[in-house]
């Protein structure tokens, strides 16, 4: 590491066949399952001690005028937020170190954007969004909702990936994709989260689609999860899912250096994800 100019610690790894080094970008995406309680539990105390260059928030439950700038405008960071409509529900929020070039919220059609589930910051090439996708697990409508949702997100996902730009999609996407990302995957075979139709829409987004899972570019291990059960003893036991990623363009997974999902404190039902890649932000 080397402290910059402007007072940044940056990090630099060293690239395993010229030697030379390269710049890191670290990039965070968090489930807080309301900000104002993982706020309580120590998170962004933690996450000043992470170095990130962007960190992406989910499942905020607030409203941005609800929240005091002291805590949740970290200092040496921009920070944004996409609120729903309804109270205590759903919202993004992306902070980064430098000022985004230009930011989006939404995707242009209601049932995305009342619910505040997109938010895009753009930096030069590259794009990084926090993404919120909808669970299907509370009731029938809700899963119909979800159906709706993957269904009209293909086009989008399909002409960033033509664009020609960098992304980093965020955020938690309420699936799990093979056996590998969930403890018990035969007793969930039918449940949200791992349906077969759901799973096949991964297959899709990581196949003809063109992304890639960053985390699984650097990490083939069983035993990942990234959300748990409050039920039972599901944290302590480890019995949980891989439903928290970081989808990007294929030329930046080949540049994936690094993946750590954090256990040591609970700030929430989801675990943080970090991955580090050679990027100059």
């Amino acid at each position: 590491m080397r402290k910059t100019n402007a007072g940044i610690i940056a990090r630099f790894t060293i690239h395993p066949t010229a030697g030379d080094l390269f710049p890191t970008m670290r990039v965070i995406t968090f489930n807080a399952n309301g900000i104002r309680s993982a706020a309580s539990k120590g998170f962004f105390a933690w996450l000043a001690e992470q170095n990130a260059d962007v960190v992406c928030i989910q499942e905020t439950k607030a409203q941005e005028h609800q929240l005091s700038p002291e805590v949740y405008r970290p200092v040496d960071y921009h920070c944004h937020y996409h609120d729903a409509e309804r109270k205590g529900y759903s919202g993004v929020a992306l902070y980064a170190r430098r000022q985004p070039d230009e930011v989006r919220t939404g995707l242009g059609w209601p049932e995305c954007d009342r619910e505040g589930r997109w938010l895009e910051a753009r930096f030069g090439p590259l794009s990084v969004v926090s993404l919120y996708l909808p669970s299907g697990s509370a009731k029938p409508e809700r899963q119909q909702v979800k159906f709706d949702f993957m269904a009209r997100l293909a086009e989008p996902l399909r002409a960033m990936h033509a664009s020609g730009r960098d992304f980093i999609l965020c955020g938690d996407w309420n699936i799990a994709h093979k056996e590998i990302d969930l403890k018990n995957w035969r007793a969930n075979r039918d449940h949200s989260g791992f349906l077969p139709e759901e799973r096949a829409w991964l297959d899709e987004l990581f196949g003809p689609l063109g992304w890639v899972d960053a985390f699984r570019a650097v990490n083939p291990n069983p035993d990942q999860y990234t959300w748990w059960s409050n039920r039972g003893r599901a944290w302590d036991n480890n019995v949980g899912w891989r439903i928290d990623y970081q989808v990007v363009t294929p030329d930046l997974a080949k540049q994936a250096r690094a993946a750590a999902i954090y256990r040591e404190r609970r700030f929430s039902d989801h675990a943080p994800l970090t991955l580090d890649y050679d990027y100059a932000f």
